[in-house]
């Protein structure tokens, strides 16, 4: 006998009441204002007919402030998995046309759901936020719920790739969910913001007036407080960008990243690295020139490129092989690294790392940025997190020294002794513990006071920094002590890379054990 067709029909009826329930008038109301709902962000996101659901008819169980006669479709989310481009991936999407997408305990427990099927299937987990927070009603049951979500965003992270999509309100608790996954994804423009305390808050408890624009929108958190990883314009454009992300990724932490190793090793010489190279050492170069000649064409996904711009950090391919940049930038603030710097840098190292993801490094750095800011603001702690970062990866780590490579930032750039696992140098690298004029003062300070004459003392020091530069600004000196594998010419880095990387792609190594180490946060 086949099934009752009553059955069947009430299936659908409700499946149709929980996905439209809202009403046409408020779905076109949101496409209006450039908004996508819930379902059709899952349906952009996932392969046609690969999306399956998890907990479509869960409900609510609050019955404070009339509640208990209150239906909420979905509980106020779409929780579920499918194949992006034929690639498990588990996601889950706010759904602000039933009660405001406010969480609540039951609407916590889907996004748990995906949350732990993603861990136990070994996937990538996308949320999606677009919530007016914490649903009031329910009290401390929804404070619960966020910890709930918290604990399995930490139980993830390292294991499986975590990316948030911030494409309507994001306030409060509901905000440290995002800065606990590997890359946040904040769309610009409409209700899309992120923060703790609003603006009313904020004035009522410190009489300071600002706009929601200054503290949770998409330039600030991208430039500002370097919360957000990448900005989109519209929903499509964010759901891009998290499915390109993926394309780097490995699912989780036990397999390889999606090395195309089909791809030809290209060992010939790049004759244009050398014509973008300046003559004079003091003369700034554009880092992404660099990193456009070493990775494979429009391969370069910069991460983070609106904050800390001193430092370039992104994935890319090299031959195929899927790698993390992290590069100096001296066209800002002269490559120095700085507290932003450094925190970018570290983080984008550990995410890498997690993912067995080889790092190249491109040192053009003449030291620490110098500054009563900097040193008040904790520049030692900072640091010490790349040199942290670097010390405890164990994949595949290659350096390139160009140009500048001075005293601790030179070590936090990943020398030799950091671990690298090859160290390359341009012929005009300038590997030293700090620059001439700061070390000549040092060095020869009571042979230039004893001159009186100041014609001849300035003569004298200028002799003596010549010599320095002689003795320092080149890499032969740091060759001679074996902490640089070669010396190559320019239009080498590429072929002497690419090589590289396909010799280390077998690379294992350990550390001592124990539970975690503790990182200088």
């Amino acid at each position: 006998m086949p099934i009752n067709p009553k059955l069947l029909e009430e299936l659908e009826n409700r499946r149709n009441r929980i996905a439209y329930g809202c009403g046409q008038e408020k779905i076109d109301k949101r496409h209006a204002n450039g908004d996508w709902t819930a379902r059709e962000r899952l349906g952009s996101l996932f392969d046609s007919g690969s999306f399956t659901e998890i907990g479509m008819h869960t409900r609510h169980h609050c019955s404070n402030f009339g509640m208990q006669n209150k239906e909420i479709p979905g509980d106020g989310i779409v929780s579920g998995f499918g194949l992006v481009d034929g690639r498990p991936v588990a996601a889950v999407s706010a759904d602000f046309l039933a009660q405001g997408g406010s969480l609540g305990y039951m609407h916590a427990q889907k996004i748990c759901d995906a949350q732990r099927y993603a861990l136990k299937a070994g996937m990538p987990v996308i949320q999606m936020n677009d919530s007016g927070g914490a649903r009031l009603q329910e009290g401390v049951e929804a404070l619960t719920g966020f910890a709930d979500v918290f604990y399995n965003n930490v139980a993830a992270s390292g294991v499986v790739p975590q990316i948030s999509l911030i494409l309507g309100p994001c306030a409060g608790g509901a905000a440290y969910s995002p800065a606990l996954t590997d890359f946040i994804i904040i769309r610009r423009g409409g209700a899309a913001g992120m923060y703790i305390t609003g603006p009313k808050v904020i004035e009522q408890v410190t009489y300071e007036k600002c706009t929601m624009d200054e503290i949770g929108a998409a330039d600030v958190h991208a430039t500002v407080s370097g919360n957000a990883h990448f900005v989109a314009d519209s929903d499509e454009e964010a759901i891009s960008i998290a499915k390109k992300l993926l394309t780097y990724l490995p699912s989780n932490n036990a397999e390889n990243p999606p090395h195309n190793l089909s791809f030809p090793l290209d060992v010939s010489d790049d004759e244009q690295m050398n014509a973008i190279i300046p003559e004079n050492n003091s003369l700034p170069l554009d880092m992404k020139q660099v990193i456009d000649r070493l990775v494979d064409l429009d391969s370069f996904m910069e991460v983070h490129a609106g904050f800390a711009q001193n430092v370039i950090v992104g994935f890319a391919r090299i031959c195929g092989v899927v790698v993390g940049i992290i590069a100096n930038q001296p066209a800002v603030k002269a490559g120095c690294l700085d507290i932003d710097a450094s925190d970018k840098a570290a983080r984008f190292i550990r995410c890498c790392d997690s993912f067995n993801i080889p790092l190249v490094n491109l040192v053009d750095v003449p030291g620490f940025l110098p500054g009563k800011q900097q040193e008040r603001g904790g520049i030692i702690r900072h640091g010490a997190k790349m040199i942290f970062a670097y010390s405890s990866a164990t994949v595949p780590k290659v350096t390139l020294v160009l140009r500048k490579a001075y005293g601790g930032a030179y070590i936090a750039m990943c020398c030799k002794g950091l671990g690298a696992d090859a160290v390359y140098a341009w012929p005009c690298a300038e590997i030293a513990v700090m620059g001439a004029q700061g070390a000549v003062p040092i060095l020869y300070g009571r042979e230039l006071k004893a001159i009186e004459d100041p014609a001849a003392r300035e003569a004298r020091r200028q002799e003596l920094q010549a010599e320095y530069m002689d003795t320092f600004y080149n890499p032969y000196a740091a060759a001679a002590s074996d902490q640089v594998t070669e010396i190559i010419n320019p239009k080498e880095s590429r072929a002497k890379i690419a090589l590289t990387l396909r010799t280390l792609l077998s690379k294992r190594e350990t550390r001592p054990a124990k539970k975690h180490g503790n990182m200088p946060l």
